[in-house]
């Protein structure tokens, strides 16, 4: 594997960053996690954008522009050889000293990593997955606003932990005003009475790049789409339930905090948008390799 460091490949034995480096000091950075699916990178201009706006909003000025980015993403897919695979996209503070204040880092860095990942065995797609509310408060709009895509993923990590705990692969992390916000790492959608719901940005949802395609495939269905606040009330009496993500695609939701959603299956409409994302994924992208 060739790694994307600064303009630069390098094998995994030899792709390092500094310790000190504050991305690694303090989780000052962004990052962003993207698919390639049959030869062409799904989504790239709305990721690229997205890490942009979450640089922007830490103050970190990304040293490429956004179409230079895009040019080095599909570059490190293509010096793999990779046709499907996962993409992580790092920029980092860069190297400074040990205090905090980032003025010491006078220059972000940038990585690229291209692989395989596979978030969920292919069993939890058939059969779906159980779901526990976690007491782990998701960020505050005024602390670390959950638009960003930051480095700093202890929030969601200590929600890992609580899921880890109770036996189950994903939590659902509720607000402050224990409104749902989403899961560790991906979007939650619920149906009832044929209408698809999902809570809004507001609530500390991540504007999630699956999240809007999905809606969109709904509403090409004419599915009707909401997106009002949610409780727990509302998801356990979901007729369907499902949860989005860059890796984990769609996945179906038949159990939350022991509440058997639905029939216990996963649902009809859920399936359907799970073929259409999966049809649309293998069609459309930047291409890695060009004809």
């Amino acid at each position: 594997m060739k790694i994307f460091i600064d303009g630069k490949f390098f094998s995994e034995r030899d792709a390092k960053v500094s310790v000190f480096d504050h991305g690694l000091l303090y989780g000052d950075g962004v990052f962003e996690g993207i698919r390639a699916y049959n030869g062409r990178v799904f989504k790239l201009q709305e990721h690229i954008e997205r890490l942009y706006c979450s640089a922007k909003a830490i103050l970190l000025d990304i040293p490429m522009t956004p179409a230079q980015m895009m040019k080095a993403t599909v570059e490190t897919c293509r010096v793999n050889k990779l046709r499907d695979c996962y993409i992580r996209l790092i920029v980092t503070r860069g190297v400074g000293t040990l205090g905090l204040n980032p003025r010491t880092c006078k220059k972000p860095s940038i990585i690229i990593i291209a692989g395989k990942i596979q978030l969920y065995p292919k069993e939890y797609y058939q059969r779906g997955l159980d779901l526990v509310t976690v007491p782990t408060t998701r960020n505050l709009h005024n602390s670390v606003n959950p638009a960003i895509k930051s480095l700093n993923y202890l929030n969601n990590i200590l929600a890992k932990i609580e899921a880890n705990n109770a036996g189950v692969e994903e939590a659902i992390m509720l607000n402050a005003e224990g409104f749902v916000a989403e899961c560790t790492g991906d979007n939650l959608f619920i149906i009832k009475r044929g209408v698809l719901y999902t809570p809004p940005l507001s609530a500390g949802a991540l504007y999630g790049i699956t999240r809007q395609t999905v809606i969109e495939l709904a509403e090409a269905l004419g599915i009707k789409v909401a997106e009002p606040n949610l409780t727990r009330y509302d998801l356990f009496n979901a007729d369907e339930c499902f949860i989005t993500g860059t890796a984990a695609e769609v996945v179906p939701v038949v159990k939350i905090d022991g509440r058997v959603i639905g029939n216990g299956q996963p649902g009809a409409i859920t399936r359907q948008l799970e073929v259409n994302y999966h049809t649309l994924t293998k069609h459309t992208g930047e291409s890695i390799f060009p004809a």
